[in-house]
């Protein structure tokens, strides 16, 4: 999606706009060690006011792009939709097989997904059999390959893949608001960079956000 608003944007033949791409806490943590980066988008809230108060962003320039979805995905055809509540039997759905999520401790879809999960009072059941990932798109892989029964990750990620179901959707009341948001980074002061910013932030760049299935206001 980001390529797509790179490849609309209008740069001058000798201009070059590279997207580095990471989990929100590598990337943010990329910065703080000084990476040549000019625009921060982060997957979360929490990592972006974390570079801001080291006062690596700046402040006036951040804003959200847009918000996502948590749900729950599965590549099983004899699993049918259910409705995420208190009563829900998890360790049944999963069948001794583990959920596939972005790692709690760091990812942000994996927090989002805890959060929901402690929201419910199903976490304590379920952290012996949870799979961490790296990031979404790993904790996905691992519902594709039939190496997780269940995962809980983005919508935006789960249309990707043609052999996953969604069967749930995390009520949004149960965790903290999924949001992108982003910032320029402090000191770099590259023209290119806040034209870009500019068009990534603008009608065209959220339009992006938008066919790609995430929340735009």
């Amino acid at each position: 999606m980001i390529e797509e608003v790179i490849e609309r944007f209008e740069a001058g033949p000798d201009d070059r706009v590279v997207a580095s791409y990471a989990g929100t806490s590598a990337l943010a943590r990329q910065v703080e060690s000084g990476a040549p980066a000019d625009i921060f988008l982060a997957a979360n809230a929490a990592w972006m006011d974390h570079v801001e108060a080291l006062g690596l962003i700046e402040p006036d320039s951040r804003q959200v792009l847009a918000g996502n979805r948590l749900v729950f995905v599965t590549g099983e055809s004899d699993m049918a939709p259910f409705e995420p509540s208190a009563s829900l039997d998890l360790g049944a759905l999963l069948g001794g097989g583990r959920l596939a999520l972005g790692n709690p401790d760091h990812v942000p879809a994996g927090i989002y997904a805890r959060q929901a999960l402690e929201a419910l009072g199903l976490w304590p059941g379920v952290i012996g059999s949870l799979a961490p990932a790296a990031d979404v798109r790993a904790a996905l892989a691992l519902v594709a390959r039939s190496e997780a029964p269940l995962g809980i990750v983005y919508a935006t990620d789960a249309i990707l893949v043609p052999d996953i179901r969604v069967v749930a959707e995390v009520p949004q009341a149960l965790h903290e608001p999924i949001v992108y948001p982003a910032a320029l980074v402090a000191g770099r002061n590259s023209p290119l960079a806040a034209r870009f910013f500019a068009f990534l932030t603008g009608a065209e760049g959220r339009a992006a956000f938008a066919r790609a299935g995430f929340v735009v206001e």
